[in-house]
């Protein structure tokens, strides 16, 4: 998607030694793979968006696949169409297929556009939720020398938004909420006291012994949200658990925690525990 960040992935790829070029006609693609300087030893990332000469979402994947003697990858970068809008009023461009059209009809124009492209996709990243500098370790992780599976653990509150980048998301609003005790409400799951406290639930230790763990599957990329309401203590708490357990087992996972600079907040606590009453859920205090 126009937007979602195709500038700062070639420029993170080459930093990390790839031979990148943005924007290459589609006719050509075949020959620059194939071309007589094919005696490459770094990888190489072709960028493409609607602005390339002759690109087709719909042929596009059956192009790449046809392609011998390498092994060919499609990463599609998607972004939610709100956050696209706030980046071009931000940079004051003009969207490419609505240059007389407000940027949100080239938007949605776009994504119908490119729907084949992204069902053919080997894998998405989602930039809505990601600043440069993380979406730059997202790539490092993912293309660069390690080829562990990439891991990210991430904690939210469903308060702000749930987490879009997420593969597995768990909901930790059904434990001891820290926020009502009043030594803990300005501290985090980052803090001991928050943490013995959430331990203490105790439907704690089946919760988090239970995560599948499904990168034992053979998948290559997992992101693990767990969410609570405000995103500062009991999702964080899970959140770092998670991320100890999978480096005691060898692994090297990559921890976001959304929304830790949030403030306390009463209201969104109270508007929580409101929804869990008319549902007729219990909600821990």
């Amino acid at each position: 998607m126009s937007g979602a960040g195709k500038s700062t992935v070639l420029d993170a790829l080459e930093d990390m030694g790839w031979d990148t070029v943005d924007n290459l006609p589609a006719d050509l693609l075949g020959d620059f793979v194939h071309g007589p300087d094919l005696c490459r030893t770094v990888p190489v990332a072709v960028g493409m968006d609607v602005r390339s000469r002759g690109f087709d979402p719909s042929n596009l994947p059956a192009l790449i696949a046809s392609m011998e003697g390498v092994q060919p990858e499609i990463l599609f970068l998607d972004c939610s169409s709100a956050d696209l809008m706030r980046r071009f009023d931000k940079t004051r461009r003009r969207h490419p297929l609505a240059p007389d059209r407000p940027a949100e009809d080239g938007i949605a124009r776009e994504r119908g556009l490119l729907a084949p492209l992204r069902r053919a996709a080997d894998s998405v990243i989602d930039t809505t939720d990601l600043s440069p500098v993380e979406l730059r370790e997202e790539l490092r992780r993912r293309f660069g020398t390690e080829r562990e599976p990439v891991l990210t653990v991430v904690s939210f509150g469903f308060g702000h938004g749930i987490s879009r980048t997420a593969d597995l998301v768990f909901d930790m609003r059904f434990l001891a909420n820290p926020h009502w005790v009043d030594e803990l409400r300005n501290l985090t799951g980052n803090d001991a006291p928050v943490r013995d406290y959430v331990a203490g639930d105790p439907a704690w230790p089946e919760a988090i012994d239970r995560i599948p763990r499904y990168w034992a599957a053979g998948k290559s990329y997992l992101t693990i949200a767990f969410g609570c309401t405000g995103g500062r203590h009991r999702s964080v708490t899970a959140a770092v658990e998670m991320a100890e357990r999978l480096r005691a087992a060898g692994f090297t996972p990559n921890v976001r925690h959304r929304d830790l600079a949030s403030a306390p907040n009463d209201r969104i606590e109270d508007k929580a525990t409101a929804a869990a009453t008319e549902s007729g859920s219990e909600l821990k205090e």
